[in-house]
């Protein structure tokens, strides 16, 4: 599909632990990690993505700057949901709790969190329930 995006992925200041934050938060939007990169490769990294194709990445190698906004899609509001309290959970800062943001289109329900680093990571729904 022309004008799509294959993959994306940032470096993260400590590799552990943003992958066990990353993992609870993504699988709360049925997104799994798919792929390991070993550190004999010369980096170590980890890929995420449904269906088996990993499309996020992150890997060691010290803290992206500045700050990014990645934005994953949630097949439904109770996706939103569960991605806002598993973010929680695993450490990090509330940016905006789920709620509608009409100021995109009626149906736009999302929730914001800042992952360890400070990254400003979302979860989006559009429909309507």
């Amino acid at each position: 599909m022309a004008g799509t995006i294959d993959h994306f992925g940032f470096q993260v200041s400590d590799f552990s632990r943003l992958l066990a934050f990353y993992e609870p938060v993504l699988a709360a939007l049925g997104i799994t990690k798919v792929m390991d990169i070993p550190a004999e490769a010369g980096f170590k990294g980890a890929g995420f993505g449904a269906g088996g194709k990993p499309d996020f990445w992150i890997w060691e190698g010290g803290r992206t700057a500045p700050h990014l906004h990645v934005a994953f899609s949630a097949p439904h509001r109770a996706a939103v949901d569960a991605f806002y309290a598993a973010a929680l959970a695993a450490g990090a800062r509330d940016n905006g709790a789920p709620g509608i943001r009409a100021h995109y289109h009626p149906n736009y329900y999302a929730a914001f969190v800042l992952d360890p680093d400070g990254h400003n990571i979302e979860a989006c729904c559009h429909g309507a329930e």
